[in-house]
Formats: C-alpha cells, structure tokens, sequence
C-alpha cells in the first residue's frame, strides 16, 4: 500500500513563498511518476505541476508556470512543491499525487495513489 504524507501548507501573504513537501512510503519511490494538483471550493481539481521518475520531465499547469518549482529527492521519497509570488487565488488544498508509469501524468485520473491533502491560504 502506497501513503503520501503532505506537509507544509499553511498561510502567507500576497507575494510570499511556502514550500510543501510529500513523503512516500511503500512503493519503489524513484521507479514512477509524481504530481501535484490543488482544490479550491467550488471548483474541480485543478493541474499543478507533474515530474518523471528521475525529474528530467517536467510540466506545469499554465497559472503556476514561473512561480512554482517542483522537485524530487530520490534518496529522500520525497517530492517538492516550491511556491513564490503566491496570490489569493492560488489558496486552495493541495494534494501530491503517485501513479505507477514513470512518465509525466496531467490528468487526475492518470494517478493511483493521493495524500489527505494540505490547505494553502493566501491573504489579499
């Protein structure tokens, strides 16, 4: 069984960074693709930023593309979400997501395994 364990949201002002951050277990960590997607209420699951196994792919979604960085520490299970010049409309729970295909995965639907998700608020 494949856990995701999400960590570092929180709240920031308009400009600001956090970093999040999703520990895996269970799973050959380094063998499959990782993502990131976010919810705000209301609104479906939105794309967030997706990296092959050994990081050399990468995309964005098109409203976080130059703000955001995703990362990956093999040696750690761990992939990152680093977030700058945050703004209110990126406040929203953010979920890391685990598929078993080493490639880039943009859907929802092309991932197996989610965390519980960690809330990120931006203030105005």
């Amino acid at each position: 069984q494949v856990q995701l364990v999400e960590s570092g949201g929180g709240l920031v002002q308009h400009g600001g960074s956090l970093r999040l951050s999703c520990a895996v277990s269970g799973r050959t960590f380094n063998s499959y693709g990782m993502g990131w997607f976010r919810q705000a209420p209301g609104k479906e699951r939105e794309f967030v930023a997706a990296i092959s196994r050994s990081g050399g792919s990468i995309d964005y979604g098109d409203s976080v593309r130059g703000r955001f960085t995703i990362s990956r520490d093999n040696a750690k299970n761990t992939v990152y979400l680093r977030m700058g010049s945050l703004k209110p409309e990126d406040t929203a729970v953010y979920y890391c997501a685990f598929r078993t295909n080493y490639g880039l995965g943009l859907q929802p639907g092309q991932y197996e395994y989610w965390g519980q998700g960690t809330q990120v608020t931006v203030s105005s």
